[in-house]
This record gives C-alpha cells, structure tokens and sequence, in this order.
C-alpha cells in the first residue's frame, strides 16, 4: 500500500495541481497576470518596442498566500525598438512554481510593425522563440510518497515558439496571440505523462478615455483559452490622474476581484501592486494574492509620448 504525508492544505494544493494547471492531465495553462496590461510582452511578441523606448519591467506574483505549494511567477521582459523603429527586439525570462513543479521559460522576440493610413494607428506582427524547462520533485517538503513513480526528479527541456499580431494607436490596442504553437508530452523515466503543453491563446483589448486634462479612463478585456482547461476571461478600469497615480478594479470569471495601484515615481521608473480576492471555494483556504510590478524606462532610447497608458 502506498504511503503519502499529506496535510490538509497540501491535500487542497494537490487538488489545485489537477483542476487548475492540469498536471498529469490533458492540458497545462501558462501563467496568469492580474497586471498584464504592463506585462504585455511575456503573452504577445508583437509588443517587443511598442514603449517606443528601452523598457525593463519585472513582476513577482505569489497567489493564493495560505496555501503551502501554491503558484509563484516571476518574469523580467526588457525590449526596445530598433533605431529605424519598425523592428523591435524583446527578451522575456518567466520562471513559475507551483507545489513539486517548476517552469522556466527564456524567449527572444522579436516584431516589425507597419504605420497604417488611419490616425496613427500601427499594426505589429511578432514571432518569438525559446526553450522551455519543466521541473518536477516530489521528494520536497511535504509531497513525499513510497510510489517510485515520485521518488525521482524530473526536468525535461523543450524549444517553444509563439505568434502574436497588436494593432494599436494612441486611444486603444488590440492583440491576439499564441505563445507556443508547439504541443510537448513530457514523460518520465517510467513513459508515464507528467504534463502536456497544449497551445494557450490570448485576446487582450483596451481603450483610453480622456476625461479631462487631469484624469483618463482605461477599461480593458482580457481572454486566454487552451484546450481542456476553462476559458479565463478578465476585465478591468484602470484611472491615470495627471500622468501619475493609477487606480483599478478589475474582476476575473469565477475567480476573484482586485485592486490595482500604481505610481509613476518619476520620468522613468513605475511601480505598480495588484491584489486578488478569490471568490471561490478556495477563499476559505486562502488570504488571496498579490502582484508586484516595476518598469524603468530609459528615455533616451525614444520617445515617451503621452499617453503612455499601456
């Protein structure tokens, strides 16, 4: 008889594991963002140099705080335009922990955009490629079983390659997206399947209303789908008052609601905090999540032209 030290909560996380991401089932989502609309990048390859600047912006997000095991994401993207700025070039690092498992994700990007004859508005075609590490060890903490299936640790390492088209002008933005078009089985040393990459596709949208000279409104839409998972649909608005001081709500289906704030500390540099209150079952088991994002921004490699609402 097989043997498992469990507690409660990490019989909760196990569970997670199954429903949410999907391990040793059908399908494995990427990473989700509550601040994505500053995280453009790590989901759409066609925003590589639509800062019209040098922009460095890394995230920290730790999710469902409460639950041991639960989903730890970091990301750094940094990109630019090129000097003819048609071409923009982008690196994007994203490492996500969740219980036993561990992803890395290192992509280049890489975009070329044409000015189109319509208010300044300009469509951008990207492509992106990289590897992708998947880690698994159930000797850690609290995830330890007699089954050998488990004893081992596993790290396998695959190519990934994504698409993405975002039109935009100085109003409104619209992208769609696939990061990885490439479909993986990862085995283990017993041919058993510990994960399935499956291709995630992204829908983001927003438009910015200029209230008066002082304060402009943003709502925002976002949608990601993959094969076998449910559909996540997130919408926000987003308040900038003089250029400065960001304030939003956002609300995600069957999942949580957040608040969003951030601050423009000078010409360069933003940080930005999300927190999300779950609104399932899982709030009895957890005291949400929170988001920490930071961009600096070098205003002599462009032009930072206002609004720079996303």
């Amino acid at each position: 008889m097989k043997e498992f030290k469990l507690n409660t909560q990490s019989f909760l996380l196990l569970m997670c594991l199954v429903i949410f991401s999907s391990l040793d089932a059908v399908a494995q989502q990427d990473p989700q963002y509550t601040q994505y609309m500053y995280n453009t990048m790590s989901i759409n390859p066609a925003y590589a140099g639509q800062r019209e600047v040098l922009s460095i912006t890394g995230l920290y997000r730790t999710q469902w705080v409460g639950i041991d095991g639960a989903p730890k994401t970091q990301t750094l993207g940094i990109h630019a335009p090129l000097r003819n700025e048609r071409i923009g070039l982008g690196l994007s690092v994203v490492n996500d922990a969740l219980g036993p498992a561990e992803e890395t994700y290192i992509d280049a990007n890489l975009s070329y955009s044409i000015p189109l004859d319509y208010d300044y508005t300009t469509l951008s075609f990207g492509v992106k490629a990289g590897l992708h590490q998947l880690s698994t060890d159930w000797s850690k903490g609290k995830y330890q079983t007699t089954d050998p299936l488990f004893n081992e640790p596993i790290s396998r390492l695959s190519p990934t390659v994504g698409v993405g088209v975002y039109v935009s002008n100085r109003e409104w933005y619209l992208g769609v997206s696939a990061p990885n078009l490439l479909t993986t089985d990862h085995y283990d040393d017993f041919i058993e399947s510990i994960a399935t990459e499956r291709i995630n596709f992204y829908a983001i949208t927003g438009y910015v209303f200029d209230i008066n000279n002082d304060l402009k409104l943003k709502p925002s839409a976002f949608i990601k789908a993959v094969s076998g998972a449910p559909v996540i649909g997130d919408i926000s608005l987003n308040g900038l008052y003089r250029e400065k001081l960001t304030l939003g709500l956002a609300w995600r289906w069957d999942d949580s609601v957040s608040l969003l704030t951030g601050f423009q500390i000078s010409d360069g540099l933003y940080v930005g905090y999300a927190y999300d209150l779950t609104t399932t079952g899982l709030n009895n088991y957890n005291s949400g999540s929170h988001e920490i994002m930071l961009r600096f921004e070098l205003r002599k490699a462009g032009r930072l032209l206002s609004p720079r609402f996303f």
